[in-house]
């Protein structure tokens, strides 16, 4: 649904009509922040505009793991601290997020950036899956854990990931069923993940 250009000036319009654009905004919360940011100090509005800005020009993807960072290696990657043996695999960069704030995962991570769908027109030369293999072969990674999400494009792609992983000798895990069949990673309770983490399963 679009939102009713009526009886607003062309740049309240404008901002309606790109908030309504983003991911969960429809067209009542889009006017809703159109007028609040209308009401709020410039200061705060140019904060914003600038922190938009820099998302976009100071971000890029990590060389490593293909997360979000802003210099050649994301922080996770830099952290000396972190578990080298075991890499967690992740459709999207968010995922991260929310495997993060559950703390109990300690490795490292390989982000996709997407699943095998064929309906959709993405094949296996469309995600960071050679990126991956790379990483693993002649490394000192002893465990692949495989958390795509729990649809039929990320167990498509899990799939296809066991059956090449397998070959190099590094043991292969899923998370647990904890996760509803069709729920997105992201959206995941720390409770629940922390059990599909807890209880994740040797692949064969």
């Amino acid at each position: 649904m679009e939102v009713n250009p009526s009886n607003t000036t062309d740049s309240v319009n404008r901002l309606m009509q790109e908030f309504a654009k983003l991911p969960g905004i429809g067209p009542k919360s889009a006017q809703r922040l159109t007028y609040y940011l209308l009401r709020t100090q410039k200061e705060q509005v140019m904060a914003l505009a600038e922190a938009i800005m820099s998302l976009k020009n100071s971000t890029r993807l990590c060389s490593c793991c293909y997360n979000i960072a802003d210099s050649e290696l994301c922080p996770i990657c830099r952290n000396d601290k972190r578990d080298k043996t075991s890499i967690c695999v992740v459709e999207q960069p968010q995922d991260i997020l929310a495997l993060e704030h559950s703390g109990i995962y300690k490795g490292l991570y390989h982000v996709l950036h997407g699943a095998i769908s064929p309906t959709d027109g993405i094949g296996i030369n469309d995600i960071k899956i050679e990126e991956l293999i790379g990483r693993l072969k002649d490394s000192e990674i002893s465990e692949v854990i495989l958390a795509t999400n729990p649809t039929l494009e990320g167990e498509q792609t899990a799939m296809y990931l066991n059956k090449m992983i397998i070959p190099l000798g590094i043991r292969v895990t899923r998370l647990a069923r904890g996760l509803p069949f069709g729920t997105e990673l992201e959206y995941a309770d720390d409770i629940t993940l922390t059990r599909a983490l807890e209880g994740r399963q040797e692949l064969k």
